[in-house]
């Protein structure tokens, strides 16, 4: 199992306009959920491609720092 600065090194290899601070203040969980969601997102379109999100994310998400 990858650890939190592991899981958020990955995720800055696929999206590097997103900031290791920023980053740092999801849980590892919610993390992981998004690395998933970047990894699937580099395959290639079409029938065999598919992300299900999770019954228990809603389908918009905000995050403000502070709260």
């Amino acid at each position: 199992m990858l650890s939190k600065q592991q899981i958020i090194e990955c995720i800055q290899q696929i999206n590097r306009s997103a900031r290791r601070d920023w980053l740092e203040i999801f849980d590892v969980s919610a993390l992981r959920r998004y690395l998933d969601h970047l990894q699937s997102s580099l395959e290639p379109r079409g029938g065999n491609s598919t992300w299900i999100r999770p019954g228990d994310t809603p389908a918009i998400v905000t995050k403000h720092p502070g709260w």
